[in-house]
């Protein structure tokens, strides 16, 4: 199967909270206080999974410390799509909005991290 990722997709370590989501139409939904861990992580997006339920087409505010490096990213996430893995959690795939391509060095220097 030909891969259509436009970028290498890397593993990580991170547990963040989503307490809030939100919509640009200002559908807010406040208090979720959801614990996600994020499994891999690229240049467009964080792939995560959670026993909470987020709803597909929200928007989050995430804070990210690039591990090994030391580098921190604020970014607004797009959740895009959602699984169930049949044991109580679901996985899901989400873009950076508006992350500009200068932070794109921040990924080439936690992947040279991680191949050291």
């Amino acid at each position: 199967m030909k891969e259509r990722r436009r970028y290498k997709r890397l593993p990580i370590k991170l547990e963040l909270e989503v307490s809030e989501v939100f919509k640009q139409d200002n559908n807010v939904i406040k208090d979720l206080n959801a614990e996600i861990d994020v499994l891999d992580i690229s240049k467009s997006g964080i792939g995560f999974i959670t026993s909470s339920i987020i709803p597909v087409g929200y928007y989050f505010n995430a804070t990210i410390l690039m591990e090994n490096t030391d580098q921190k990213l604020l970014t607004v996430v797009k959740i895009l799509r959602r699984t169930e893995d049949g044991e109580s959690n679901f996985h899901y795939g989400c873009e950076f909005v508006g992350l500009a391509s200068i932070f794109h060095s921040v990924f080439d220097d936690y992947e040279k991290s991680i191949e050291a």
